[in-house]
């Protein structure tokens, strides 16, 4: 009769080791999750008075003069947005890369170079760049004597505006390494048999490329609007007169001394987890579909 494997101590001591590390990263998480289910005595520590949706009704209600509904709705346009950006260019850019072009290297570290820049001077420099703008549109509105329009001119900075550009220069090139990858190991042998076939170039990417690509582009979407979704140093100085959600958050936390603010992390995380999920279920019927198809 065979033994059972036993595993040696080093097995145990790195399982302890990742346990703890995993205890850290989502163990703030898995408290904020508790504390916002506190009932109406609740405060911002353990140990915790009660069970209820208390603080999710006030939420709903509001928090103060901070309109969350109206920051929540800009922080989804604004994901959204960026998401499907990020999907067009990536792919776009991965097409194009594919083939190559006279300096390919030198727009590849370029479109990369933001990642290794520290997100706040990112934003500043955008934000830097579009009031220029900025002097630029008043001075041409000035000079062609366009007062009306002069007075009525604010800013160029906004949400589609800087901060959308902001969060373009985070997610893009996470979607471009994703399709360096995924044309990689792209087996050109399909698109020579649609070729064969008679098939347009059009033909050929709508109906071979992209379907084989798809669980791909799925989950670079899922990227782009995660990122953006909880994006903060790139949006602090470009976003303009507004605030997204992350930054509402941000600021509450100096002024929310009730779990209300816990209430708020909690359905930002649940978004998120959200996206997630939807990005992984569409890209597991497209797999399925494609196995089925094959």
């Amino acid at each position: 009769m065979r033994k059972p494997e036993t595993r040696p101590r080093s097995f145990w001591l790195l399982a302890l080791i990742f346990s703890l590390f995993v205890l850290f990263m989502y163990g703030p998480t898995l408290v904020i999750f508790l504390l916002s289910f506190q009932g109406p005595e609740g405060g911002l520590t353990f140990p915790m008075r009660g069970v209820s949706l208390h603080w999710f009704r006030q939420l709903a209600e509001g928090l103060g003069v901070v309109d969350i509904g109206a920051a929540l709705r800009r922080s989804l346009a604004l994901g959204v947005a960026v998401m499907l950006l990020t999907v067009v260019l990536s792919v776009l850019a991965g097409l194009a890369f594919r083939r190559g072009f006279r300096g390919a290297s030198l727009v590849f570290l370029v479109a990369v170079a933001s990642l290794i820049m520290p997100s706040i001077i990112v934003s500043l420099g955008i934000a830097l760049e579009f009031r220029l703008l900025d002097d630029l549109f008043k001075g041409a509105l000035g000079l062609f004597g366009m007062q009306d329009a002069l007075e009525r001119y604010g800013t160029s900075l906004g949400l589609f505006t800087s901060a959308l550009g902001a969060h373009l220069t985070w997610t893009l090139p996470f979607g471009l390494l994703i399709m360096f990858a995924v044309f990689n190991r792209f087996n050109r042998a399909y698109e020579e048999a649609a070729d064969d076939l008679g098939a347009t170039p059009w033909q050929r990417f709508c109906h071979v490329v992209l379907p084989l690509i798809a669980p791909s582009v799925v989950g670079i979407g899922m990227f782009g609007f995660t990122l953006s979704w909880d994006e903060i140093a790139r949006t602090s100085q470009a976003i303009g007169d507004v605030n997204t959600l992350p930054l509402e958050l941000q600021g509450l936390t100096t002024t929310v001394t009730t779990p209300a603010i816990y209430a708020l992390g909690t359905v930002t995380t649940l978004i998120s987890f959200l996206a997630i999920g939807l990005a992984l279920g569409l890209a597991w019927l497209l797999r399925r579909r494609r196995a089925g198809a094959a």
